[in-house]
């Protein structure tokens, strides 16, 4: 399964591996990778994948690698199975509701999202642990 995100502390970098980890407890082979190194068409044919990007600006997407990457992912995730994930320092998560709300209109099930304040702690891998087993 792939899990797909871009990070501008690591601390969404972090909740990438914790997710790619949980899944490889589950018995899942996890391919946790950064966007720059992901096409979009890799994903295209995957059923199931996650996509992780910190909240930037006035709580958006990253806006140079992550936005076109969504975009282009908004086009075939009908009927995909997407779990969200991301970290922020100030607002209160509205990139993440937005983010969802453009997977559900494109289609997508998005089957859970996690937002950590700053660096992920152990109360959020928890929350990663839940989105792995609502992914498999």
């Amino acid at each position: 399964m792939k899990v797909v995100y871009w990070s501008s502390t690591g601390n969404t970098e972090q909740m990438a591996q914790m997710l790619g980890e949980e899944l490889e407890k589950l018995g899942n082979n996890a391919e946790v990778a950064e966007v720059s190194a992901v096409s979009p068409a890799d994903l295209e044919k995957e059923n199931i994948f996650a996509l992780g990007c910190s909240a930037m600006g006035d709580e958006e997407l990253d806006e140079g690698e992550m936005e076109p990457f969504v975009e282009e992912v908004e086009k075939f995730a009908e009927g995909k199975k997407i779990g969200l994930f991301g970290s922020y320092d100030w607002g209160d998560g509205e990139w993440m509701r937005k983010w969802e709300k453009r997977m559900q209109e494109a289609g997508a099930e998005v089957v859970g999202t996690v937002i950590a304040n700053n660096e992920p702690d152990e109360e959020d891998r928890k929350k990663l642990e839940e989105l792995a087993k609502s992914l498999i």
